[in-house]
């Protein structure tokens, strides 16, 4: 049992670093509605001016940017889920000839960082036309999402009690009848949570967009933000703007997910 005082100071603590990460994020929006004509400086707030956002979507052409990546972000969170699913399943519960082997080589992909391979991945692309297009920025991203999205979905596995496994076995149930339909609602926190990093890490991918994407009507929104801000150093108003429009859709589904997201992770750190 932890006494007044003890819980007092954590819940001091806990407030001192939500101030700190939450000022930076404020100054930014504050910054975003100020006048833009009134010599703007980071942090400092003299009125609202919600038409900031109307010219920076209009001179950003962040309609366009944002729905490249929708597109990407929502192929990749789709076709990473469901392959996730389906290996942190086999990897979990099953059993097989080579498994702890081919554990690993999943492991590789969040060993190696895009840096390590985008080069050779520009020219193997590059070869078999699929630069400058959606498959170039998907393609790369799920095989990365899968990777974490196994070994997310196998600690969770193996944490399923194995008497549910068997008991819906001796009804008579398939892997697959077993997996979508028995344990599949009971993964519900975890997929959620797995949703919401993997759109996250997908949305904010910038290397693989400004290699691979010379096409400015398939940039997405972070590598547009970066071509934005080229064109803007000096008028801070439009470049926050800019950057809240961008951030804006990750801090959405987090705030829809939050709670499915909460509960996920702590699961994950009471099983692991």
């Amino acid at each position: 049992m932890t006494s007044r005082t003890e819980q007092t100071m954590a819940y001091v603590v806990l407030g001192v670093f939500s101030l700190i990460a939450l000022l930076p994020i404020a100054g930014i929006v504050f910054t975003a509605l100020q006048d833009p004509n009134g010599g703007a400086s980071f942090g400092s707030f003299d009125g609202l001016h919600f038409g900031n956002f109307k010219d920076a979507w209009e001179q950003g052409h962040f309609g366009s940017y944002l729905k490249s990546s929708v597109i990407v972000a929502v192929a990749v969170v789709a076709v990473a889920g469901v392959f996730s699913i389906m290996s942190g399943y086999a990897f979990g519960l099953m059993r097989f000839r080579g498994q702890n082997a081919l554990f690993y080589v999943f492991l590789l992909g969040l060993m190696v960082p895009m840096e390590a391979i985008i080069v050779p991945l520009y020219y193997d692309f590059r070869d078999i036309g699929l630069t400058n297009t959606y498959w170039g920025l998907i393609l790369p991203q799920i095989a990365t999402s899968v990777a974490f999205g196994t070994f997310w979905m196998r600690a969770f596995f193996r944490g399923v009690p194995r008497s549910l496994v068997e008991a819906a076995r001796i009804d008579g149930a398939s892997s697959w009848f077993t997996l979508w339909r028995v344990l599949l609602p009971l993964a519900r926190p975890a997929v959620l949570t797995m949703t919401v990093l993997l759109f996250m890490w997908t949305w904010n991918e910038f290397l693989l967009a400004l290699v691979m994407v010379s096409d400015e009507g398939l940039r997405t929104a972070p590598l547009g933000l970066s071509f934005f801000q080229g064109r803007n150093t000096s008028d801070l108003t439009l470049l926050a703007a800019g950057s809240v429009i961008v951030a804006l859709p990750v801090v959405i589904l987090y705030v829809f997910l939050q709670r499915h997201f909460i509960r996920g992770m702590l699961t994950g750190a009471v099983k692991g």
